[in-house]
């Protein structure tokens, strides 16, 4: 699933409905288009991550552009690094 190039207050409730119309089902996030992510949708996966990790599933964000990776550094998501290279 291709994450969107911004992730402000406006998509946090879309994000979610999206990744939780995929529960149960393996899920990979590319986010390689993220040009900007703030703290709401931030919790949004890390609640998602979570979620699947209880469930059993895997869960995994992939690709991740120069400013996801940068945006969960300074906001101490660690976990949510990648498994995959930085575009």
């Amino acid at each position: 699933m291709q994450l969107p190039q911004i992730l402000d207050l406006g998509a946090a409730s879309p994000l979610w409905s999206s990744l939780n119309g995929q529960r149960g089902q393996p899920l990979h996030l590319d986010a390689s288009e993220v040009e900007r992510i703030g703290g709401l949708c931030l919790q949004v996966l890390l609640a998602a991550q979570a979620q699947w990790r209880a469930d059993g599933v895997d869960f995994s964000i992939v690709n991740s552009s120069a400013a996801f990776a940068e945006a969960i550094q300074l906001m101490a998501a660690s976990d949510l690094a990648p498994t995959e290279g930085v575009s």
